[in-house]
C-alpha cells in the first residue's frame, strides 16, 4: 500500500485536531482512500505542552523548514495561521514541490492571489477548504458541485461569534458588552475580539468565495466590512415587531457582471431560512441558475470540525498523487486564463431598503422636518413609528425606507443627524428580503 508522506506547521487547536484525526482514524482514512496516511512531522516552537497525542520519536520538532524541505514529505500542512512566517513557509514548501494544505483564511484573503501564482507556476496543489466555514463543504461545493451554475448570489452568517452574541441578545434582550464578555468567558469570542465582532473574519471568507463564485481575483481591499458592536436591543426588538432578525450577513451578488461583496449587519424577514440560524453555527445559501437555491449549514469553527474539513483536503490531493496528476480542479475553480480582475461595486451605489432609527426630540413637527430632508434626497419612507418610550427627553422615530440608494441614504442621515432637534447618531440597518433577492 502507498504511503503518503504529511508534514503538519503548527500544533494549536485545530492542529492538534488533525494531528488527532490522522492518528486516532488512520485505519478509517486508509480504507476509504487506499493508502496510509503517514504524520511524520509535526512542527511547533512550543513541543513542551502536553498535546494529549502520544507522537513517535522524532515525529514532534520545533523547526518547521526541516518540514518543508524534507523531499519525503508530500503534502504540507500550514495550521499555523497569520501572514507573516505562515506565508514564508508555504512558498518554501512550494517551491520544493510540496502540495499544502491551509485553514488560514486571512492569509488566502489577503495574499491568496500571489499563493495560487506561485502553486501554478510549480505544479503543485493549494487546497484551503477549513478557511471559510469550517467543516461546511462550501469550496467544493463551488469548485466541484456547482461547476454547471451561473452563481447570482450568495449570502452567509460565516462568523460564529457574532451569530452567538446576535442570537443571545435577541433571545434574552442583553446589552452587547455583556454577552461579548460572557463569549470571551465561555471560549467563544476572543480576548481581542475585534476581527471577529467588527466583520473582518467575515470580510476574509467572503473574499474568497466571491473569487470562486464569479471567476474574479481575490478582492479583499474592496469589501465592504461593517460589524455589529453598535447593534442594540432596542433594534433588535424594532426588527422583531417589524417581522425581521438582525444577522451579520456576508453577501455577494453578479447582478449583470456588477459585483456586489458587502459584511454588515442586515435585517432578513423571519420566513428566511438564514433568520433561524442561531448559537454559533454558519451557514450560507448559494443561489445559482439551476439550482435555484441550496443552504450549507454546520460549525464554522471548533477543533474537530474545522480538522475535518483539512482532512477532507489531504485526501483529495492524496487521490491526485496516487494517480499521478496535479492541480485536477482549479484552485479558484475557473482555470487560471479565465479568471479575471473584475470590480467591485462601490457601496455608495447599493440600491437596497433601509431600517432608520432616530433619537428626537418629543415636540411637534419633528417628523415632518425629518421626512422633508429623506425626500429632498429622493428616499421615500414605506412605513414610520414614532414611539412613545422616552430616553432623555427624546423618542425613537423608526422608519422602513422603500428602495434607496446607500449614497443617499448616507447623506441624508448626516443632514439629519445636523438637526437640532435630533440627537445621537441615527441608526441605519440594510434590509434584505425577498426584493432582493436573498
Amino acid at each position: 500500500m502507498k504511503t503518503i508522506a504529511i508534514g503538519l506547521l503548527g500544533c494549536g487547536t485545530v492542529g492538534v485536531g488533525v494531528a488527532k484525526l490522522l492518528l486516532e482514524n488512520r485505519a478509517l482514512i486508509q480504507s476509504r482512500l487506499g493508502a496510509d496516511l503517514h504524520l511524520k512531522y509535526v512542527a511547533d516552537i512550543d513541543t513542551t505542552t502536553d498535546r494529549g497525542l502520544a507522537f513517535d520519536d522524532g515525529v514532534f520538532i520545533s523547526d518547521a523548514f526541516t518540514v518543508v524541505e524534507d523531499p519525503d514529505i508530500d503534502i504540507v500542512v500550514e495550521m499555523i495561521g497569520g501572514q507573516g512566517i505562515a506565508k514564508d513557509l508555504i512558498l518554501k514548501a512550494m517551491e520544493n514541490g510540496k502540495h499544502v494544505v491551509t485553514a488560514n483564511k486571512a492569509l488566502m484573503a489577503s495574499q491568496g492571489n500571489t499563493l495560487i501564482e506561485k502553486a501554478r507556476e510549480v505544479n503543485v496543489d493549494l487546497a484551503y477548504e477549513a478557511s471559510v466555514g469550517g467543516c461546511m463543504p462550501i469550496i467544493k461545493a463551488l469548485r466541484e458541485s456547482l461547476v454547471s451554475n451561473h452563481i447570482r448570489s450568495m449570502t452567509g452568517i460565516l462568523n460564529g461569534t457574532c451569530n452567538y452574541i446576535l442570537s443571545r441578545i435577541t433571545d434574552e434582550g442583553s446589552e452587547f458588552a455583556q454577552v461579548l464578555a460572557e463569549a470571551q468567558a465561555e471560549g467563544y469570542a476572543e480576548a481581542d475580539p475585534t476581527l471577529d465582532v467588527e466583520g473582518h473574519d467575515a470580510a476574509h471568507k467572503l473574499a474568497i468565495v466571491t473569487a470562486l463564485a464569479f471567476g474574479m481575483e481575490i478582492n479583499l481591499a474592496d469589501t465592504y466590512t461593517e460589524g455589529i458592536s453598535k447593534i442594540t436591543p432596542i433594534d433588535i426588538d424594532f426588527a422583531r415587531q417589524f417581522g425581521y432578525r438582525i444577522k451579520l450577513l456576508a453577501i455577494a451578488k453578479n447582478d449583470n457582471g456588477k459585483i456586489e461583496a458587502r459584511v454588515h449587519p442586515t435585517m432578513i424577514p423571519e420566513s428566511n431560512q438564514l433568520s433561524k440560524i442561531n448559537g454559533i453555527l454558519n451557514a450560507i445559501m448559494i443561489t445559482g441558475d439551476a439550482i435555484g437555491d441550496v443552504l450549507l449549514c454546520g460549525h464554522g469553527a471548533g477543533q474537530l470540525p474545522t480538522a475535518s474539513a483539512v482532512i477532507s483536503d489531504i485526501v483529495d490531493i492524496a487521490r491526485n498523487i496516487m494517480a499521478g496528476i496535479a492541480r485536477r480542479i482549479p484552485v479558484l475553480s475557473y482555470q487560471p486564463e479565465h479568471i479575471q480582475r473584475i470590480p467591485v461595486m462601490p457601496m455608495d451605489e447599493l440600491f437596497t431598503h433601509y431600517y432608520l432609527r432616530l433619537a428626537a426630540l418629543d415636540k411637534p413637527g419633528v417628523l415632518s422636518i425629518v421626512s422633508g430632508v429623506l425626500g429632498q434626497h429622493g428616499i421615500s419612507i414605506k412605513s414610520v413609528q414614532q414611539i412613545s418610550r422616552r430616553k432623555a427627553g427624546t423618542v425613537p422615530i423608526v422608519m422602513l425606507t422603500h428602495h434607496a440608494r446607500e449614497l443617499d441614504i448616507k447623506n441624508a442621515m448626516a443632514e439629519i443627524a445636523a438637526l437640532d432637534v435630533v440627537e445621537d447618531d441615527p441608526m441605519v440597518i440594510r434590509i434584505e428580503d425577498e426584493s432582493n433577492h436573498v
